[in-house]
């Protein structure tokens, strides 16, 4: 019998998300944290607010309903005393051979296909594709209905747009950020964004540290 007790961090929309997926999969929610909590209960879930005095056990697993990618990364360095608990929808398909770690959320519908690899905390959203040997790094969100191609590396912290495609053996840098319905033909450098078809650079950013990040952003 599982004596773990699951936490979700985060009760706004992506959170509540992650809650009903956990509750189709029968597993039990203990409690939402929130910082700002804007209520007590999530139908019959309770929300904590992290200013009160919680206590935690060895026992106890997060996953991070957050769907900002930075903020996600935040957060993860600060819950890191918790163990990591994943959640795949029961209409994903996933390949035998492929590999997700933990802190993923696979929604309905997403197909991942031969000795793809998927990092932490990554948010594989409705009915993307995510095709073979394809590389997806931490704290990537892959939103709903994108296409991956074969052979497809994904850096840390990007954020790929709904309804994107991106053709086979292209590399993605990190904290990149690709617009809904781009079609990327070639390889996309680090804190870059790209829309259109063809995808073309738009903006360029050094400054995706996350360090500084954190600075202008009201966490605890």
């Amino acid at each position: 019998m599982d004596s773990r007790k699951n936490f979700i961090f985060g009760c706004s929309g992506h959170g509540k998300v992650i809650a009903e997926l956990a509750e189709m999969l029968n597993l039990k929610i203990e409690a939402f944290l929130d910082d700002s909590p804007k209520g007590k209960h999530f139908g019959t879930i309770p929300i904590y607010n992290t200013t009160e005095k919680l206590s935690f056990d060895a026992n106890s697993s997060l996953i991070i309903g957050v769907g900002n990618n930075k903020i996600r990364k935040m957060l993860s360095a600060r819950f890191d005393y918790f163990k990591l608990f994943t959640l795949i929808h029961k209409s994903a398909i996933i390949s035998t051979s492929a590999k997700i770690e933990n802190g993923t959320v696979v929604m309905a519908n997403v197909i991942v296909n031969a000795e793809a690899q998927i990092g932490q905390h990554v948010i594989l959203n409705s009915a993307s594709i995510i095709e073979h040997n394809c590389i997806i790094g931490d704290f990537v969100h892959v939103s709903p209905g994108v296409t991956l191609s074969g052979n497809i590396i994904i850096g840390e912290g990007t954020h790929i747009g709904s309804g994107s495609t991106v053709i086979p053996g292209i590399k993605i840098g990190k904290w990149c950020t690709i617009g809904a319905g781009t079609v990327v033909l070639k390889d996309v450098p680090d804190g870059a964004t790209v829309v259109g078809n063809p995808g073309r650079v738009i903006k360029s950013s050094n400054n995706y540290d996350i360090l500084e990040y954190e600075k202008n952003v009201n966490l605890k």
